[in-house]
């Protein structure tokens, strides 16, 4: 069988080695005996999948992705101009969807995950007041609930365009939801989503208001409710990375490497083999009152950050063995 070669980002500034954000992922990989390939990410993004992926060998066989994160639309056009290279992503088009969107993971994780609404837009359009007053209804009418899109949230304009104290308040909920789609603009992924808020565990602080929640990062998947800070208040996370059902990796969240976690798997593992990804992550976080973890977030792997120190070699030789 061929051994799966990883495609990288190339460095934009020198189109021949990696871009330095996965210099580091590069250099492990060649030390664990696997290869890589290099494409340019600008042009994926803007529509030139052909030009894009010319650095990648023809025949190139099986391979995965370890980059920054595309729209799902983007990737299907990466996936199909490798296979005219005779490469093949072992994430399918489908696949990257499925795990990269919120829509694509909920329904196998309700229950497990906090509740949500969505309303998909073509763009950046806000939702009328019926259609808004239709998704608070889905969440229950009442109590505090954040806003993003199906990839990522603006947390970082936490009360201007991420946090609804009270979806009862509809008038406080599209001022939100106007501002948030305002913000994202031509990046808003797939339409608007009302996620009901829940209270995490913190670092360092005691479990009182609302803590910035867990959440998308804004330039590759995965959650991003932590902070590189202790007792910063920020819900403390663990990211799960697994390849065909199985934790191959289970470390901090990148934005708290230093952050020693150990989330509760154990009803996890059966959610991941059913949602039928070969390469995902899980972002995880303990509620305050202590009731157990819950799964924040779903994410393709191919997107999904690793934290800076984290020893990933054995993430890395799963791929070029799987």
């Amino acid at each position: 069988m061929p051994v799966p070669a990883i495609i990288f980002p190339a460095d934009p500034l020198n189109p021949r080695r990696p871009d330095p954000h996965f210099a580091w992922e590069a250099r492990m990989l060649r030390e664990s005996g696997g290869d890589h390939h290099l494409v340019d990410h600008d042009g994926l993004l803007a529509g030139r999948a052909e030009e894009a992926v010319r650095r990648v060998p023809r025949d190139s066989g099986p391979l995965w992705y370890r980059g920054w994160m595309l729209p799902s639309a983007r990737y299907a056009d990466f996936a199909a101009a490798l296979a005219a290279r005779g490469g093949n992503l072992l994430t399918s088009a489908h696949g990257y969807a499925t795990a990269h969107e919120l829509p694509g993971w909920y329904d196998v994780f309700e229950g497990a995950t906090p509740a949500s609404a969505w309303i998909p837009s073509d763009g950046p359009v806000v939702p009328g007041p019926a259609e808004l007053a239709q998704a608070v209804a889905r969440l229950g009418g009442q109590g505090p609930a954040i806003v993003k899109d199906y990839v990522k949230s603006r947390k970082h304009e936490w009360h201007e365009a991420c946090y609804v104290p009270e979806l009862a308040d509809l008038a406080a909920v599209g001022r939100v939801v106007e501002r948030f789609v305002e913000l994202q603009g031509e990046f808003l992924a797939g339409g608007v989503v009302l996620r009901r808020y829940e209270e995490f565990e913190r670092a360092g602080v005691p479990a009182e208001g609302p803590v910035m929640a867990p959440d998308t990062e804004p330039v590759m998947g995965g959650a991003d409710g932590a902070d590189a800070v202790d007792g910063d208040g920020r819900a403390v996370e663990a990211r799960v990375w697994w390849l065909d059902g199985r934790p191959v990796l289970v470390g901090p969240h990148p934005d708290a490497p230093r952050r020693a976690v150990e989330p509760d798997l154990t009803h996890v593992p059966a959610l991941v083999r059913r949602l039928g990804c070969r390469f995902v992550t899980t972002d995880l976080a303990s509620r305050a009152d202590g009731s157990g973890w819950r799964v924040v977030e779903v994410g393709d792997g191919q997107v999904s950050d690793l934290p800076r120190g984290i020893d990933a070699s054995g993430l890395l030789a799963a791929l070029i063995a799987a």
